[in-house]
């Protein structure tokens, strides 16, 4: 199933105090390590609207906070540790991170509200669609898969794969019924797919699907089962239950546009009889209205019976195989006007956001790494994906090859789908599209949520079997490894049935260098 989204307040005295304090330079231009004099909670509370969840593991959204941001769990002992801020109103202090993960793993295991109600994220539960976790729980996210920068200061978001989710069915302060509110999320514009449903805000206490209106959330993702806008997706949608909408009518509306920023602002908030999809770039730029008016042309939506869940990355009945990127978010109590939306996004937009690489050529999650053959006849060659099919092959590729190429040959390091303790490839430039083996041959493919994809996507690095670099052996044939034969990708065994388990040569073919990344 899927999850699902005051009239007007007063707000022009509000907004003229927003206009107030860009103009007096009080929201935040793009300082290289400077934080933010005034924080999007700052600017919805002057606005009349104030925050009553605000969640990020990126920065304070208050220009006087000072607390934790997330806790991390490490694997190797089970210790946990708050990962605060630099200093208040803030950047994340990643070094906290990786000094307390190092030489293991960690996962995501709470997300502080900074509001000061109380409206923590944590491991969603069981509802009415099982997770993957033990008892029907959901997965938690792996703290280095999301590598970002703000400001110039290094950071994690929270990287949601299918089977991941956050819950809060026990807050403070979160509308209800046909209660006004509004919300926004910071996410990865690229990372998305079609499960349901990948959404940020407002949803049943149960964990259930509990009818038309009993949800009103932030949707991201090409899912066309419900509703869909303009070209081919991504969409910011709302999640109303029963029902993804991008405007009035059910299905679809012209209005809401496929878009392609690499840091999206969403935007949805709603009211009796009144709601809105708003978005926008979060690097530069203001925001657009892709629908307001009033509520779906569908029995059930008005009035709204919104029940102050809050929930990340699933839908309200823990519909969990959606995929997404999550820097920050809040709520707020009453709708936000569009100027104080505005402001808010001057905010996001001055706060740097930027996609330069963190890590670079190596094995770590979250990492770029662009893996170079050993063997002497194809040492300027990498492992790339074609663009006419989704096969995996060897090419050169040098200083002089085009973009595209160099993007081909880049691959974004992920925790194992199968087993965390290994590897995935997702491709830098067809991103959700990850290296997986079928029928021995290596291809380029999108993530079912299934076990079979989860394994064959799975791959345990090793010392390289010639003596050089790593090898990279399959997790559900562990006698094969990652193997180029005749400029083809496989996955090989030393001696075999195939023509590519050939003795000659093997472990060299199946030796590679973790080389600095092409894109």
């Amino acid at each position: 199933m899927v999850p699902a989204l005051q009239p007007f307040r007063r707000w022009l005295t509000a907004a003229a105090s927003v206009v107030a304090l860009v103009s007096a330079g009080l929201v935040a231009s793009g300082g290289a390590s400077q934080a933010a004099a005034q924080g999007p909670c700052d600017i919805y509370a002057s606005g009349g609207t104030p925050c009553v969840a605000a969640h990020s593991t990126t920065r304070a959204l208050y220009a006087a906070y000072n607390g934790p941001l997330y806790q991390v769990q490490r694997a190797s002992d089970g210790a946990t540790r708050d990962i605060g801020v630099l200093s208040a109103g803030g950047y994340a202090n990643a070094a906290t991170q990786d000094s307390f993960c190092a030489n293991t793993s960690c996962v995501i295991t709470v997300i502080y509200d900074e509001s000061g109600k109380g409206n923590h994220l944590t491991r969603a539960l069981r509802g009415y669609w099982p997770g993957p976790a033990a008892g029907g729980n959901d997965n938690l996210a792996n703290a280095f898969e999301a590598p970002v920068t703000v400001a110039g200061h290094k950071a994690y978001g929270v990287y949601v794969a299918p089977g991941t989710g956050y819950r809060n069915n026990h807050t403070s302060g979160i509308a209800t019924g046909d209660q006004p509110e509004g919300m926004y999320a910071v996410l990865d514009g690229t990372h998305y797919n079609g499960g349901c449903c990948f959404d940020y805000g407002n949803a049943e206490t149960t964990g259930n699907d509990d009818g038309n209106g009993t949800m009103e959330a932030v949707y991201f993702g090409n899912n066309k089962g419900w509703g869909y806008g303009a070209g081919p997706g991504p969409w910011v949608m709302a999640d109303l239950e029963n029902g993804l909408f991008s405007g009035v009518n059910q299905h679809y509306n012209a209005g809401d546009p496929t878009v392609a920023n690499r840091f999206q602002t969403a935007v949805v908030k709603g009211g009796p009889n009144q709601w809105a999809i708003r978005g926008g770039d979060a690097r530069a730029g203001g925001l657009s209205t892709y629908y307001s008016g009033v509520r779906p042309n569908v029995s059930g939506y008005n009035p709204m019976k919104k029940q102050g869940a809050i929930i990340l990355g699933i839908g309200g009945d823990n519909s969990n195989g959606a995929t997404g990127t999550f820097y920050e978010g809040v709520m707020t109590s009453g709708y936000p006007s569009d100027a104080t939306e505005n402001a808010v996004q001057a905010n996001i937009g001055a706060a740097g956001y930027s996609d330069a690489p963190t890590g670079s050529g190596t094995l770590t999650p979250g990492a770029r790494v662009s893996l170079q053959a050993t063997t002497a006849c194809c040492t300027s060659d990498y492992l790339r994906h074609n663009d006419a099919d989704n096969k995996v092959v060897i090419s050169a590729v040098d200083s002089a090859s085009s973009a595209t190429t160099k993007a081909d040959a880049t691959w974004i390091v992920r925790a194992g789908l199968a087993n965390s303790s290994c590897l995935t490839f997702e491709s830098a430039n067809a991103r959700g599209r990850y290296l997986r083996h079928y029928a021995f041959r290596l291809q380029l493919d999108i993530d079912d949520g299934g076990s079979t994809f989860a394994q064959d996507a799975t791959f345990c690095p090793t010392a390289g079997n010639s003596g050089t670099g790593r090898s990279f052996q399959s997790v559900n044939y562990p006698a094969k490894y990652i193997r180029h034969y005749g400029y083809a990708g496989y996955l090989a065994g030393n001696g075999g049935t195939n023509a590519w388990d050939a003795t000659t040569s093997w472990a060299q073919d199946t030796s590679w260098l973790t080389a600095t990344p092409w894109s």
